[in-house]
């Protein structure tokens, strides 16, 4: 067993103890986060010898001390989550509305003395850290009843995007909806790897090249813990972090254009806020962003995100941005932003993802890879090319696991050293090959000019021999269920909230005063 791997098992398995308590996966990854913090921040300020960002009374001595049992550790505890979060920077969205969820002193009092302060965790390389922060993140997205998968894309889909897209030193990153920050670490590791980077092109990646919005508070904190971990961003508590958490980053135009786009936003399709209503009744209403730099105007997240990422790009920035089967084929504002898309930029590649591999449920996506373009007549997009990983593959979350060596023949193909110099693995000859090219002119001409194209044929509704195992039709079917009936529920909300609407002025008028 690996350092990174016992270090996960030794996390998780005082995990296993909390969960009696009633405490979640992501409850957990919270005080770690947390503790995890005040211990390297007093590891640090020990061994440079310089002051500690944290104030006096609630650093880990504070914390650790011997004095500190029972009730007054549990509220001391509280009173540091308090004073903490009110700070800027690194320190201030680290504790910004972080809350003690563990409930039992004496097991707090064994999290900090027996299992955080044993371990020199400054001592540990990054890689250790950080890989076991990740691990704990995956085995958190694994959790069903916490819901914190749609926070987690699969890294082996991100090492495959980011190889392709090739991240260059100097260069800007940003992740919209960073969740815990795959797209950003991936981006880091792939440059410090591929590239000999002198001291001011290691400088700029460290602090510069990276940009993250979180919406959910609780999940940037762990972003920002994972690029701590991991040494990206600063060492002072004090100073500005890279991840911007608790912000909705649609909605207003960015401020700053960046080189690449890596996303996959959240997943539903409606954005909705949730409001009270004067007697006291929670009632969900759907959010539509009036932007200038937008194409058009809709409810739906995911085509926004697509309009954002485009508006977050420079002139010839490039994006990949994992959205839902319906952003490629639904009509409306669906059809114009795909027919401004390929005007405007060059969606030059989709890639076709398999069911099965994202840990919320109902998921049936792709990637779309394309880059902004100065305005002309004529659209950018001449081709499209297709890479369908979808058809006659079968992945699952335990038994049959999407890796990166899945995905080995579409980064070949995609030919990230020239991609004019593309070649189709399909023919009328080889009607198996997942590779193959579609005109503008040819897209365009289709109803609603659908993106939603395929062309292999299923063998397992065509050969009953064929059929994956029972386990994974019934998990294919429940994810198409599931999908479903949030479609459905999203519908019956909205139409509920317009009967509300329309019964108010009703019963104002019969109730005049």
């Amino acid at each position: 067993m690996t350092d990174q791997q016992a270090l996960v098992q030794k996390l998780w398995n005082y995990c296993t103890v909390l969960r009696d308590d009633g405490l979640s996966y992501q409850d957990y990854l919270e005080q770690l986060t947390t503790l995890l913090f005040l211990k390297m921040a007093e590891e640090r300020a020990e061994m440079t010898g310089t002051k500690q960002p944290i104030p006096e009374g609630y650093r880990w001595a504070d914390l650790s001390s011997p004095k500190m049992e029972g009730a007054k550790l549990e509220e001391h505890y509280r009173e540091t989550l308090r004073v903490l979060g009110q700070k800027g920077g690194m320190l201030g969205l680290i504790f910004r509305k972080a809350q003690n969820k563990i409930q039992d002193p004496a097991k707090l009092r064994q999290l900090i003395v027996e299992l955080i302060d044993k371990e020199d965790w400054l001592s540990m390389s990054s890689d250790v850290k950080g890989d076991a922060y990740e691990g704990l993140l995956e085995r958190n997205a694994q959790d069903v009843k916490s819901g914190a998968g749609q926070y987690f894309t699969p890294r082996s889909l991100i090492e495959a995007i980011v190889e392709v897209i090739r991240p260059k030193p100097g260069e800007v990153t940003c992740d919209p909806a960073c969740g815990t920050g795959g797209f950003l670490l991936a981006t880091h590791g792939y440059l410090a790897k591929q590239y000999k980077l002198d001291k001011n092109q290691k400088k700029h990646l460290r602090y510069d090249a990276l940009r993250g919005i979180e919406l959910v508070e609780g999940v940037g904190r762990l972003c920002a813990m994972n690029l701590f971990l991991h040494g990206i961003g600063p060492d002072d508590a004090l100073a500005e972090v890279p991840i911007d958490s608790g912000r909705d980053s649609l909605r207003s135009p960015p401020k700053d254009l960046v080189d690449i786009v890596l996303t996959n936003p959240p997943f539903g399709k409606k954005s909705s806020i949730t409001v009270v209503t004067e007697e006291g009744d929670t009632d969900k209403q759907s959010i539509t962003y009036n932007r200038s730099d937008f194409w058009t105007t809709t409810s739906n997240k995911q085509l926004n995100f697509v309009q954002h990422v485009k508006s977050l790009l420079k002139m010839n920035g490039r994006a990949a941005v994992v959205v839902p089967d319906n952003v490629l084929f639904e009509g409306g504002a669906g059809e114009k932003i795909r027919r401004k898309l390929m005007q405007e930029c060059d969606l030059h590649t989709i890639l076709r993802l398999p069911t099965g591999i994202f840990y919320a449920q109902g998921v049936k996506a792709n990637v779309l890879f394309f880059d902004r373009k100065p305005a002309r007549e004529t659209a950018w997009t001449t081709k499209v090319w297709l890479y369908d990983l979808r058809t006659n593959h079968h992945f699952t979350l335990k038994q049959s696991r999407l890796s990166r060596e899945d995905l080995d023949e579409f980064v070949k193909v995609y030919n990230p050293d020239n991609r004019h110099e593309r070649k189709p693995t399909w023919s009328e000859k080889k009607p198996e090959g997942r590779w193959r090219a579609y005109t503008y002119d040819e897209i365009v001409a289709r109803d609603k000019a659908s993106l939603d194209i395929f062309w292999l044929r299923d063998e397992s509704i065509e050969d009953s021999a064929n059929l994956p195992e029972p386990h994974v039709l019934a998990e294919e079917i429940a994810d198409d269920l599931r999908a479903s009936l949030e479609q459905i529920e999203d519908v019956l909300a909205d139409l509920q909230a317009r009967a509300v609407r329309l019964e108010q002025p009703a019963a104002s008028a019969r109730n005049p005063q």
